[in-house]
């Protein structure tokens, strides 16, 4: 008898009551020092005013649910820059919970990205990635993304300077 296949996951539009979820996991890579610049844990309160400048037809944020419906990754689409002639480009994030690496979701939800993002009136894609993040880089440069710019040194994350890479796609409309 061959074994069953693993149910796909459910990938949706996130809600504010996911938010304390979507904390958890970020906060779970701070102490790595591989994913984000924050050095110490945020809170829900200070990700509220983030979570309301998303919406599922500008800027979302997808989560991932588990076969027990808990949240166990999240992506979102965020604005490079506040001016509105870089609207067609989106900065992109996504995370996924210690507990669910290794099983595809990073890659379900970047394609996913990518398929999705013309209808979002998008044209690139970025991604800012610590340089020593090669799990992400490799990541993305499987999905077509290339090094569009090296910041050398731009930061100190825990006593050690940090180089920055600027990842970005052009998407097809």
């Amino acid at each position: 008898m061959s074994p069953r296949p693993e149910p796909s996951p459910l990938v949706r539009d996130a809600v504010e009551a996911d938010l304390p979820a979507i904390v958890a996991i970020y906060n779970a890579t701070i102490p790595g020092g591989m994913v984000t610049a924050d050095t110490t844990p945020v809170s829900v309160e200070s990700r509220v005013p983030w979570f309301r400048t998303h919406s599922p037809e500008r800027r979302p944020i997808w989560v991932v649910e588990d076969e027990r419906g808990s949240v166990c990754a999240w992506f979102s689409f965020s604005d490079f820059h506040p001016r509105p002639a870089y609207h067609p480009t989106a900065e992109i994030s996504v995370y996924v919970a210690e507990t669910h690496r290794r099983r595809g979701l990073a890659n379900l939800l970047l394609q996913r990205a990518l398929d999705h993002a013309p209808t979002l009136g998008l044209k690139a894609l970025v991604g800012l990635i610590w340089a020593h993040n090669e799990p992400s880089l490799r990541l993305c440069a499987k999905h077509g993304f290339e090094t569009w710019g090296h910041l050398p040194r731009v930061a100190l994350l825990y006593g050690v300077e940090r180089d920055l890479i600027i990842v970005g796609r052009r998407v097809a409309p």
